[in-house]
């Protein structure tokens, strides 16, 4: 009986994705005494968001039987997945997820930090590198100021802000000083926040590189260990061929597109309520059936998302039941386990076990 109720429960949608708990690739145990059943389920993404619905579901599942849930057991284990041949993932960052665009003025950095909050917001340890060496925009958003520490002289200690680590060259120089850089001072700055930021133990590190597919793209595609690219477009046909620049550049140099999120597909007029398609309506999805890609999540246009991040505290952490929020979730959700579905990295065998 057991197992018939293990494989209903794994039958369960996932919320706010289209996985069901057994595509999503979690583990569920459950134990029936006399028809009070004890549920474990353990999951390769953050789960703390999605305890209340998975008990609401799991408990209307088993009135249907006839049975009572009398406990609930959610468990993450993020573990780190495959990156580029040659390359191995960073010692204390499970997973590195790059967020590119084709284009600038598509909301990609608004897109990362909400991201990476989301993340966080779910349970696991997230921190925001800002790879954007011309124009850092991550430290306005996350309402940090001030100089990082460097303990040692050698490495910094991120920044914190909302839940999440926080590193970028805004931080380093002042507000309006240009970087007049070259490609090869630009890819040694990044390589440089990277590695010698003290970033502490992380599931996921998300990289907010620069519009377009030059030398930071390239040098982070080709030097430092990539778990997976997520591109952000606009519905209209201008930013998707954009995007798919993006998208074919991430392939060539073995990095797994994990899906497409489609910013600004939809207005809802705060008066009236009218929904709009400003920018045109379903590039994403299209862009995602023509090349196989998940679409991750369409998220709106919407007034607050722009204040609440000129303010410093972006609307998954200042309106986290809003609308708006929910929809960061939910893209945040669907990456995390297309993520956590790819190859793991196998463990290291000891010379001693060798023998």
């Amino acid at each position: 009986m057991s197992e018939s109720l293990q494989s209903q429960i794994s039958a369960l949608l996932l919320p706010d994705t289209h996985f069901t708990l057994a595509e999503a690739g979690a583990k569920v145990r459950a134990v029936d005494a006399d028809g009070q059943v004890a549920v474990a389920l353990t999951c390769g993404f953050p789960v703390r968001g999605i305890e209340v619905a998975l008990r609401e579901a799991i408990s209307s599942l088993l009135a249907g039987e006839g049975k009572t849930l009398a406990s609930l057991e959610l468990n993450a284990r993020i573990t780190s997945h495959a990156v580029q041949p040659n390359l191995a993932p960073l010692e204390n960052v499970r997973n590195l997820i790059a967020v590119g665009s084709g284009k600038g003025g598509v909301g990609k950095s608004t897109t990362a930090v909400n991201l990476a909050l989301a993340l966080a917001a779910d349970g696991a340890r997230v921190g925001v590198l800002d790879a954007d060496i011309y124009g850092p925009s991550v430290p306005t958003m996350l309402g940090l100021s001030g100089k990082p520490d460097s303990p040692d002289g050698k490495t910094i200690e991120p920044m914190h802000a909302h839940g999440i680590a926080a590193m970028s060259i805004g931080l380093l120089v002042e507000q309006d000083t240009p970087m007049i850089w070259r490609g090869p001072m630009a890819t040694s700055a990044l390589t440089q926040l990277l590695n010698e930021t003290r970033w502490g133990e992380l599931d996921y590190l998300i990289v907010d590189l620069p519009p377009g597919t030059g030398d930071i793209q390239l040098t982070l595609a080709q030097k430092i260990p990539v778990a997976g690219a997520v591109i952000v477009t606009t519905p209209q046909d201008v930013a998707t061929l954009d995007a798919r620049k993006a998208l074919k550049m991430f392939e060539k140099v073995h990095v797994p597109v994990l899906g497409l999120i489609e910013n600004m597909a939809v207005h809802v007029c705060s008066n009236c309520g009218h929904a709009e398609h400003v920018f045109g309506e379903g590039g994403g999805a299209r862009m995602a059936a023509q090349y196989g890609v998940p679409l991750l999540g369409s998220l709106p246009l919407e007034i607050a998302i722009r204040e609440q991040g000129d303010a410093g505290v972006p609307v998954v952490a200042a309106a986290p039941d809003s609308a708006a929020a929910r929809a960061y979730r939910a893209a945040a959700r669907n990456l995390a386990v297309r993520l956590a579905l790819r190859p793991r990295v196998a463990p290291s065998i000891s010379a001693s076990l060798l023998g």
